[in-house]
């Protein structure tokens, strides 16, 4: 069975920063767009960042410059460094593993809170 599991959360005050990992298994972890979604009480789930097989990012305009993906497919783990954390990022946090080819989401994690207050 596949298992996506994150790690990393907490609470941090306002300009901190957090590094968020999620280490899959039983996946070809190298063939899949990996992303990490958040979702805040109150809002739809949403795209923060996505890393290709390629090393090609994307990330929501909300995070540009602050949050940054990476991946260790050796590893089979996908890392969100958050740097400058605002109260607006409060969130619980998802990775996803999607299909390369479709861009549709194949398997996702049980959540990771992040909480940023002073």
């Amino acid at each position: 069975q596949v298992q996506l599991v994150e790690s990393g959360g907490g609470l941090v005050q306002p300009g901190g920063s957090l590094r968020l990992s999620c280490a899959a298994s039983k996946i070809t972890f190298s063939i899949y767009t990996m992303a990490w979604y958040r979702q805040a009480p109150g809002k739809q789930r949403e795209l923060v960042a996505d890393i290709a097989s390629s090393n090609r990012t994307n990330y929501a305009d909300s995070v540009k410059g602050r949050f940054t993906i990476s991946r260790d497919d050796a590893k089979k783990t996908v890392f969100l460094q958050m740097n400058s954390l605002k109260p607006e990022d409060t969130a619980v946090y998802y990775c996803n593993a999607k299909w390369a080819t479709t861009y549709t989401s194949a398997y996702w994690g049980q959540g990771t809170q992040v909480t940023v207050s002073s």
